[in-house]
């Protein structure tokens, strides 16, 4: 019998504990992107889905040489409990990654995660409290919009154009924001390569954009996996470059070296810093030994700017072949030109959903991500985002040849049939720049 006044969870036929749930499970709810896993990776089925880097241009024989060195020289080391903060010769190590982004920082102030998802995960734990709110722009990356859910946060949207995250826009929502009395805790930003979108914050925006942010108080979470993997020319200089007070740099070794390995890192200001690590430790403890010293070995053994540019050409080249499709078999459509990075988002024809073709899609073979999984409150139906990393040059072709047929017979059903009109998610701006719509004042 349980105490007395205390009830127990009824519960339901299919979780006896969906009564007991904290309040915070109720945003959890499955990515889009994971649910097609297991349909895309069927080889009959061109996946235009996953941002799975093509780790075949790896030279695997030379880093499978270094773990088998490391554990043999470093075993003790390298599979035993570390520091909560990372390893300190990887930390090391990272400032000579973050080097061509412009990033000025001390091994100190580094705190290395379990992927740079993990490391939103802690920032987000640290500063955001049930209600408050977080800018981030429209589309967004879809991880981190599970992680706000997670902590119960609310996601305003700000659009994009062409040049990226558009600073009159982030303005006039601050502004907004602030009349209304809500409290922004962060900006969220990609702007290297976007993911989703594709497009790159541009040199003269950047500036702007950290003024915005520290005049009204919002730290900016700077997220940029895909910074060193642009297709010409140097990276831009990071945000954090402008304002290393004001923002927190996020990086990662998942698309320049290896997911399999999970580390990232954070970089932040010294009491965010201690934040930082005390989250992580209460979390994991600390993180890989084993993986942190064996991207270490790999930094130190290998020429791993030479490997950068390898991946680099690979992407631009599969980049073009993705865009040369897409003008050739499905010029109806209109998407974005990338700079770099691993997607292109499409906007299909008026009236078409993304999200409602995808099981024609999947049907004929061809596998997509729709564009609601990348918006917090349900805009993109009519936008899709192309991965182009992973499949061969004459698979793109293939895959995007598939989609045009499925673009085609959804068109002829909505000439036939008719339907309702759907909301623009990608339209063109002033003078015919493509613009990530924001929602409505009613929706945010």
């Amino acid at each position: 019998m349980p105490p007395e006044g205390h009830q127990a969870a009824a519960g339901s036929r299919l979780d006896r504990w969906v009564d007991t749930y904290a309040a915070r499970t109720r945003g959890m709810t499955a990515s889009e992107i994971r649910a097609l896993f297991a349909v895309a990776s069927r080889p009959e089925v061109v996946s235009l889905a996953g941002g799975m880097p093509f780790l075949s241009a790896l030279p695997l024989d030379v880093v499978g040489n270094a773990l088998a060195r490391l554990v043999a020289e470093r075993g003790t080391v390298a599979l035993q409990y570390g520091s909560g903060q990372g390893d300190p010769g990887l930390r090391e190590k990272i400032l000579d990654v973050m080097a061509p982004q412009q990033v000025d920082a001390h091994p100190d102030d580094i705190v290395v995660t379990t992927g740079s998802q993990q490391a939103l995960d802690l920032v987000t734990r640290i500063f955001v409290d049930p209600g408050d709110v977080v800018v981030a722009e429209a589309p967004s990356y879809v991880g981190a919009l599970g992680v706000f859910r997670s902590y119960q946060a609310d996601v305003v949207h700000v659009p994009l154009d062409d040049d990226g995250l558009i600073p009159a826009a982030l303005e006039e929502t601050l502004a907004r924001l602030t009349r209304e009395g809500r409290r922004v805790k962060l900006l969220y930003t990609v702007p290297n390569h976007h993911n989703p979108a594709g497009v790159t914050l541009s040199a003269e925006r950047r500036p702007q954009i950290v003024e915005i942010a520290k005049r009204y108080g919002v730290l900016v979470l700077e997220d940029d996996p895909y910074g060193l993997l642009g297709f010409e020319g140097d990276p831009l200089p990071s945000m954090h470059s402008l304002n290393p007070e004001g923002v927190i740099y996020l990086g990662s070794f998942s698309k320049t070296f290896a997911p399999g390995f999970r580390v990232g890192w954070a970089v932040a200001p010294h009491a965010v810093r201690e934040k930082l690590v005390l989250a992580s430790e209460s979390a994991i403890l600390c993180p890989s030994s084993f993986s942190q010293l064996a991207v270490a070995t790999y930094l130190e053994t290998h020429d791993w700017k030479h490997q950068v540019g390898v991946f680099r050409e690979l992407y631009r080249e599969r980049s073009v072949a993705t865009l040369d499709a897409l003008a050739d078999m499905l010029p109806a459509a209109r998407w974005t030109t990338p700079k770099g990075g691993f997607y292109v988002w499409v906007t299909l024809p008026e009236g078409l959903d993304a999200t409602a073709m995808l099981p024609r899609a999947v049907t004929e073979r061809v596998a997509y991500v729709p564009g609601t999984a990348f918006y917090a409150d349900g805009q993109g139906r009519q936008n899709l985002r192309l991965s182009y990393c992973y499949p061969t040059s004459e698979r793109i072709r293939e895959g995007v040849r598939r989609l045009a047929g499925v673009v085609e017979a959804e068109l002829e059903l909505l000439e036939t049939f008719g339907g309702p009109g759907v909301p623009t998610g990608l339209a063109s701006g002033p003078g015919g720049r493509r613009q990530v719509q924001s929602p409505s004042p009613d929706l945010t």
